[in-house]
């Protein structure tokens, strides 16, 4: 899926904008223990209720494409065989109308996630949209429809206590805004089903939604996808530094390493500045290109390739924001940091004086202590007010 494909359905959950007949929720303790069942008609819902019950299935198709976002892709042998899957094929099928199923999926989800010390809500809908014909410059059209989308939406809710939003209410056993008590937070987890890929459906990918990169849930992915977790954006850095390090050896200099940076900002750069509705991505191979610009031997770009290829995946295509800081360069020497903007990365420069080594900025005009502006002499010692 690309940006403009979630924006799409984005927009879609809203008020009087979507075809979500119920919106289904699971209570559950921090014990794995159903509170309760929630099955409530969206045409009784009130306007509040109905757009604080959609905000947080908005909230679970948020965030960046390959960092919160992430594709999930089922093999053939699991569309045509797998128990995941079927399942989720089955509770598309009957637009979570079957409670039997609904359940079934619960238990999935309760035995394969853990939540910690909240309780929480599974939020569950279905919507169907007919998919409008898109002219050639792009424009949606009113007058035909090219095909029906129908896909499941799903949102794991911690309950906590915080601002007005929703709650569960026991004497009625529904879903109200509420100003006190346990409330809905934004969720946790989240998946889109099936991908909406080219503005149709594609059954063998799904799109995860993880709050935190860092952590991702990796027991849900397995559980509900029944396939091995993708590395987390941290963990995707963590490998790509490592294979520059180990591959690169003596020659992993910080010269080399701003070369690769400032490489890595200005394709981010410009992809941004394109407004390409495509996620920009890049494979070992590109990066293998990069440092051969450098200077570096095929042997180690060789080795760099193949690491990737063993702790990324063979052909891997990677999310540069999840492999650099692409706000900032940062630079540690013991205590000491240096911390420049990315366009900024090459006037810091490293230099042996008398059999050192140093770190080197350029202090020109506008040099500052602690907010106080002061002036640095050439060939002076020290800063003079």
């Amino acid at each position: 899926m690309n940006q403009k494909e979630l924006g799409e359905l984005r927009r879609r959950l809203r008020p009087g904008k979507n075809a979500i007949s119920h919106i289904y929720g699971c209570y559950v303790s921090p014990l794995k223990q159903v509170i309760a069942e929630v099955d409530q008609p969206m045409s009784l819902l009130g306007e509040d209720d109905a757009e604080s019950c959609l905000a947080l299935l908005r909230k679970a198709l948020s965030g960046g494409l390959g960092r919160s976002l992430i594709d999930i892709e089922f093999s053939t042998r699991q569309v045509a065989e797998g128990e995941e899957h079927k399942l989720l094929r089955e509770l598309r099928e009957s637009r979570l109308k079957n409670q039997e199923l609904r359940r079934a999926f619960y238990d999935k989800v309760i035995q394969s996630v853990d939540m910690g010390e909240d309780n929480y809500l599974i939020l569950l809908a279905c919507d169907s949209y007919d998919v409008p014909f898109r002219s050639k410059n792009d424009e949606g059209m009113d007058d035909g429809s090219e095909t029906v989308f129908t896909y499941l939406a799903c949102a794991l809710c911690p309950m906590r206590e915080g601002k007005p939003g929703l709650g569960y209410v026991s004497a009625e056993n529904a879903l109200h805004v509420k100003t006190a008590g346990r409330l809905a937070a934004p969720p946790e987890v989240g998946f889109l089903w099936p991908a909406f890929d080219n503005r149709a459906a594609n059954l063998y990918n799904a799109l995860y939604y993880v709050r935190r990169p860092e952590l991702l849930h990796g027991e849900f992915i397995e559980g509900i996808f029944g396939t091995e977790p993708p590395l987390s954006a941290p963990e995707q850095r963590e490998a790509f530094e490592t294979a520059l390090s180990d591959a690169l050896g003596v020659e992993c200099s910080m010269e080399l390493i701003q070369a690769v940076h400032e490489q890595m900002w200005e394709r981010i750069s410009l992809h941004k500045e394109s407004r390409d509705p495509e996620p920009l991505t890049v494979t070992a191979k590109d990066v293998g290109g990069m440092l051969a610009e450098c200077g570096i031997e095929g042997e180690r770009v060789s080795a760099f390739q193949d690491y990737c290829a063993q702790r990324l995946g063979e052909g891997a295509r990677m999310d540069p924001e999840n492999l650099i800081d692409s706000k900032r360069f940062q630079i540690k020497a013991g205590e000491i940091t240096i911390t420049v903007k990315p366009e900024l990365s090459g006037q810091v420069e490293a230099r042996v004086l008398d059999g050192r080594a140093y770190l080197l900025i350029p202090a020109g005009d506008g040099v500052e202590v602690n907010g106080l502006a002061v002036e640095v002499e050439a060939g002076a010692a020290n800063a003079v007010l």
